[in-house]
């Protein structure tokens, strides 16, 4: 078997060049960070369970007529997708008081908000990820004005569809991280949702304990990180074969400590 080329590696997902034309073979890892990775550990079987819960995801958004960069889950920890130009911008849409919300408003978390509140974080692990405004984004020409609307409306259909889906399973999503990228066709150019929808990249409360299943028991300590996320994968009906849910230890070991 031919040795496939590594384009690149993050925290959670490594890339690599696909076996076709303008393709990408994105493999999910079980690593996890927090705090721009001031604290790393492994989450068992996270890679198997957001790879599976990412493709359920991105094909339904497929199916109400969101573009994605989803093409194919390729086995239980890749997924082939189109390759894109990343736009360097995290898109997080909120719709309940949490996390850096609270701490920087005095908020009380858990406190819903009147309308889904968009947000826009320059995409640089160097810079901490810093809060950046649209005046920002088009001075800086990473996005356009035309882009931006693009993304903004985009974002607000997948989260109208998303609070719908997490409701059906007794899920209230709190909020969650978008990426987009430009996908070139030719001399046409379109804007399409890429990287993952996952527990890594969403807040997800269980709507009558508010327990959290997600990437916060990572952050907070809490324990049960893969039951959190099998959960999820059980809720959405893609427990997916091999994951053993007697079989997980808890919160996986971390490599150092630190935290926001």
């Amino acid at each position: 078997m031919a040795r496939r080329r590594q384009i690149y590696e993050g925290k959670a997902k490594t890339l690599f060049e696909g076996p076709e034309p303008n393709t990408i073979v994105q493999y999910f890892k079980d690593d996890a960070t927090a705090g721009n990775g001031a604290k790393s550990g492994v989450i068992h079987g996270k890679g198997v369970l957001n790879n599976c819960i990412s493709e359920l995801l991105m094909q339904r958004l497929g199916e109400l007529g969101i573009k994605t960069h989803f093409i194919r889950r390729l086995n239980m920890r890749e997924q082939l997708v189109h390759a894109v130009e990343i736009i360097p911008l995290e898109v997080v849409i909120r719709n309940v008081v949490a996390g850096s919300l609270a701490k920087r408003f005095g908020l009380e978390e858990g406190a819903r908000l009147p309308r889904p509140l968009i947000e826009f974080y320059y995409k640089s692990d160097a810079l901490g990820d810093p809060l950046v405004s649209e005046e920002h984004i088009t001075t800086f020409e990473w996005a356009c004005p035309h882009d931006l609307d693009e993304i903004c409306a985009q974002s607000m259909r997948i989260n109208d569809y998303l609070c719908g889906l997490f409701a059906g399973v007794g899920i209230q999503l709190v909020d969650f991280k978008l990426e987009f990228g430009r996908l070139w066709e030719g001399e046409e150019m379109r804007i399409v949702l890429a990287d993952e929808i996952s527990p890594d990249n969403c807040r997800l409360w269980d709507m009558r304990t508010q327990e959290k299943l997600d990437k916060d028991r990572f952050r907070r300590d809490l324990g049960g990180v893969e039951e959190a996320y099998q959960e999820v994968a059980r809720r959405l009906g893609i427990m997916p074969e091999g994951v053993r849910p007697e079989a997980a230890p808890g919160q996986g070991k971390r490599k150092d400590k630190g935290g926001n």
